[in-house]
């Protein structure tokens, strides 16, 4: 396979799944502005997710579409992180995920700013400006429900005890990574763990939470090696009307 291919499709079924994830909050939140400001998180993802899916169709040149990669692909062919597709449990659960992951973004992006394929470098400048506002909102959001009552905090650390094994596979790397670090299209994983931390860390100690020291790291997400039973549930509700009405548009 095509590793430029392989790269986007990490890119975009990132995006895809934990903006899937996020919508489904979308009726059911704790209130309603958080209802909405999760809605337009989830609509700035599958926004983004059209532009690396867009871009990847064309790469392949098999004439499939950004739609099509996302409704007719089967959960192993999918190759998100662990870490997006997990379900969302509470309202404080879906927020430690999403920053997480967004202290992650914001470096990748930052990175493929200066990428050596031009239309990644755009795609990075275009996602950058929200992936801005997402990681002030979710760490905010982390801060003040671990410090906040005695219960908040619990869920919160309940929360980061749960996702925390699933941050280490964001910063692995294999031959698709080697060959876009060859190539000056993306630097390799492992150089975004250190910042990371340096902003991950400080907040997490803000809200009273206590790191795991464990450093297993669950991984096969990114190589679709493995995924979880949840990914094929969410697929299923995600696919359900382009798999029953195939080519449908309205």
């Amino acid at each position: 396979m095509d590793p430029l291919f392989e790269f986007l499709l990490r890119q975009g079924d990132n995006t895809l799944v934990l903006g899937h994830r996020i919508s489904e909050w979308c009726g059911k939140a704790p209130v309603l502005e958080e209802d909405i400001a999760l809605a337009n998180t989830a609509l700035d993802l599958i926004g983004q997710t059209q532009m690396w899916l867009g871009y990847a169709a064309e790469v392949e040149g098999a004439g499939r579409t950004a739609d099509d990669l996302a409704f007719l692909r089967d959960a192993w062919d999918f190759r998100n992180l662990l870490l997006l597709e997990r379900p969302n449990g509470d309202f404080g659960h879906t927020m430690m995920r999403q920053f997480l992951f967004d202290a992650y973004q914001i470096q990748n992006l930052k990175a493929l700013e200066a990428s050596s394929d031009p239309r990644i470098a755009e795609i990075a400048v275009k996602s950058g400006k929200e992936a801005t506002y997402h990681l002030d909102r979710s760490r905010d959001t982390v801060i003040a429900l671990g410090d906040g009552t005695s219960e908040s905090n619990a869920r919160m650390q309940s929360a980061l005890d749960a996702l925390w094994p699933y941050a280490g596979e964001m910063f692995l790397a294999d031959e698709i990574d080697q060959a876009m670090a060859a190539d000056h299209i993306a630097p390799l994983p492992l150089e975004y763990r250190a910042p990371w931390e340096a902003a991950v860390l400080p907040a997490l100690a803000a809200a009273a939470l206590k790191v795991p020291q464990d450093d297993f790291a669950h991984q096969g997400g990114k190589t679709g090696r493995r995924h979880s039973e949840h990914l094929g549930h969410m697929l299923a509700t995600m696919q359900v009307l382009q798999r029953s009405y195939p080519g449908a548009t309205w």
